[in-house]
């Protein structure tokens, strides 16, 4: 049989494209050995997994061509279901490709998905259901582990520091490889420019003061924008 791999990655700036692309194409390979061979490879590089097929790149481009009677391939293999679907996905896309006369083989399921079949269609779902699942775990672990972070040391976890604190540092990157490469770790603390207007807004805002009041406040305090970079009397024109 001629088959045609599928594979996907979320991001690039975290993950290697290069080995992503060569461990999910290996499973492929193995799953395939002996009854057929790969052809031709679709591979989605910085596309989350939510996203329906029609929407990624790769994927849409072998829809495409499975649509096609001359096409160069008779089924579909992907090395993890977790890189090609997610949640409900997949049933309705081999129903896609099996209207078209193409096959989905699954390393789950050793070998071709059969929607006839009770049992491929419970492991569908159940597939379905741990992918969705490891997303939210994921996801929970991370905030978790951030607010941990943020609350108990103090840590920026990246990006412009909110108005009224900057940056210091924190010693040593508590990941040991990064501070091998000399990498720092950052915390907040309140910054003595800004700090003390962030003090005063909450203290007008508990006197019952308006967010417009506020404006009007900050303004006759001669207190500019977070982020501008100009004098004080470009500041005024602009409010002019």
């Amino acid at each position: 049989m001629r088959f045609a791999f599928y594979g996907r990655i979320s991001t690039a700036g975290y993950q290697d494209p290069v080995s992503s692309l060569s461990w999910q194409s290996e499973a492929a390979d193995r799953l395939v050995a002996g009854r057929g061979r790969i052809v031709v490879k679709y591979f989605d590089t910085g596309v989350s997994r939510s996203l329906p097929w029609p929407r990624r790149p790769q994927a849409a481009a072998l829809l495409a061509a499975a649509a096609d009677p001359n096409r160069e391939f008779d089924a579909v293999v992907v090395g993890e279901f977790e890189r090609a679907f997610a949640a409900g996905q997949a049933q309705p896309i081999i129903v896609q490709l099996n209207a078209y006369g193409v096959q989905v083989w699954l390393p789950e399921v050793q070998g071709p998905i059969d929607l006839s079949e009770p049992d491929h269609r419970a492991i569908l779902m159940m597939l379905g259901y741990q992918s969705e699942r490891e997303v939210l775990r994921n996801r929970f672990r991370t905030t978790a582990a951030m607010a941990a972070q943020v609350r108990e040391q103090g840590r920026l976890q990246g990006g412009r520091p909110p108005y009224g604190y900057r940056l210091a540092d924190a010693g040593p990157h508590p990941n040991k490889v990064h501070a091998g490469w000399g990498r720092r770790s950052h915390r907040l603390e309140v910054d003595p420019v800004t700090g003390p207007h962030v003090r005063w807004i909450f203290a007008r805002r508990l006197d019952g003061w308006s967010a417009a009041g506020i404006a009007r406040g900050l303004n006759e305090r001669r207190v500019t924008v977070p982020g501008f970079d100009g004098d004080i009397e470009t500041w005024e024109k602009i409010q002019l």
